[in-house]
């Protein structure tokens, strides 16, 4: 399925059961008429689909989007990028493609949240006053988390990451490929806590691992998967079969191994373990760093206050069953930004947005 036949399946879907969090039997069957200032705060695959299902369903409301982003990336893809199966210009479009006409596109950032004036404020100074307010902004990947990581240097001393853009997971395929040639010791991690994609560190270590042995280099690669619980990933059935499967295709894992720190220089990376630290040593390593809510949002009284979510990235605050703020009943949250039990992936956008329109509608 290409990104516009998905993202068209995001914002058109008529039907949708959601077991544990509600259930929609049936769309609205005429727009709704409005004139309600209703602001949606993020243009990802969530903003994105808010913004076309409440165009659609209302008649009058003002409607106005807040993201400078005017690219649309298929995150999805990225795995593939950095592993050499996609170019970085498949997962690339433009979001102008997928806005409809009458929303109003703001094309700044939020830096601040009053929601007890219902009033957002931008990075250039716009004050935007709303009825009611859509929270998709998605999350920030914080490689400050991890002492001498930075962006800059994927793609250099054998580091990747497929996370943020289509330009690391294309520097990350480039450091991978190299180290193929050369063999050594390859490092994958997990950061810890709620991150995009759970998955996603598993599908690069397994698509790095078919690579090799595809490419007949194999036997000169010694693989190792640190995991920061004990686990690989949070469904039981899949859970089990990894556990198995890894070991199988000669992946070591490893337990409790929280990345901390990395040392480019002497590709030498440091983890946190429950006796202390660990330091190993590697010619590739995978970085994901921890992720977290964007500072806006995370320090704004929208986030939760306390609990897990409020300790693992200052997520959004929204009950789990409605995606309505448990504080504030005009706003409302989709995405990789709120705090709930279940992934932040595209999978989680398609049964979270309808849940929020339809729980807009009827309010």
């Amino acid at each position: 399925m290409d990104r516009r036949t998905f993202l068209q399946l995001l914002a058109g879907t008529s039907a949708v059961g959601l077991s544990g969090i509600g259930s929609i039997t049936a769309v609205q069957a005429k727009p709704v008429t409005t004139n309600a200032r209703i602001v949606i705060v993020g243009a990802g695959a969530a903003g994105v689909s808010l913004a076309n299902r409440v165009a659609r369903e209302t008649e009058g409301a003002q409607i106005t989007v807040i993201d400078r982003t005017t690219r649309h990336v298929y995150q999805p893809g990225l795995t593939l990028v950095a592993t050499g199966t996609w170019q970085a210009s498949k997962v690339i479009d433009i979001n102008s493609a997928y806005m409809p006409s009458k929303v109003n596109w703001l094309q700044e950032m939020v830096a601040e949240y009053h929601p007890s004036q219902n009033r957002v404020v931008t990075d250039q100074g716009t004050q935007v006053a709303y009825d009611y307010l859509l929270i998709a902004t998605g999350l920030h990947v914080d490689f400050d988390a991890i002492e001498g990581m930075s962006s800059e240097l994927i793609g250099q001393h054998g580091i990747g990451c497929v996370y943020d853009s289509p330009e690391h997971a294309e520097r990350t395929w480039s450091a991978l490929e190299s180290f193929s040639k050369t063999g050594g010791k390859a490092v994958y991690t997990r950061g810890a806590g709620g991150i995009k994609c759970a998955g996603a560190p598993l599908k690069v270590t397994m698509l790095s691992e078919h690579y090799f042995r595809r490419e007949n280099v194999r036997d000169n690669i010694e693989m190792v998967y640190n995991s920061p619980s004990a686990g690989l990933f949070s469904q039981p059935d899949i859970n089990s079969f990894l556990k198995e499967h890894f070991p199988e295709r000669g992946i070591h894992l490893n337990w409790h191994r929280r990345l901390i720190a990395i040392d480019a220089d002497r590709k030498e990376a440091t983890f946190a373990t429950a006796e202390g630290t660990e330091k190993q040593d590697y010619d590739f390593i995978h970085v994901v760093p921890p992720m977290r809510a964007p500072d806006s949002l995370g320090q704004s009284d929208l986030a939760w206050q306390e609990g897990n979510f409020a300790a693992d990235g200052n997520w959004l605050e929204v009950d789990r069953h409605t995606m309505r703020h448990r504080r504030y009943p005009n706003v409302f949250g989709a995405g990789d930004c709120v705090g709930t039990p279940i992934g932040k992936t595209a999978a989680s956008v398609k049964a979270q947005v309808p849940v929020v329109v339809r729980n807009l509608l009827r309010v």
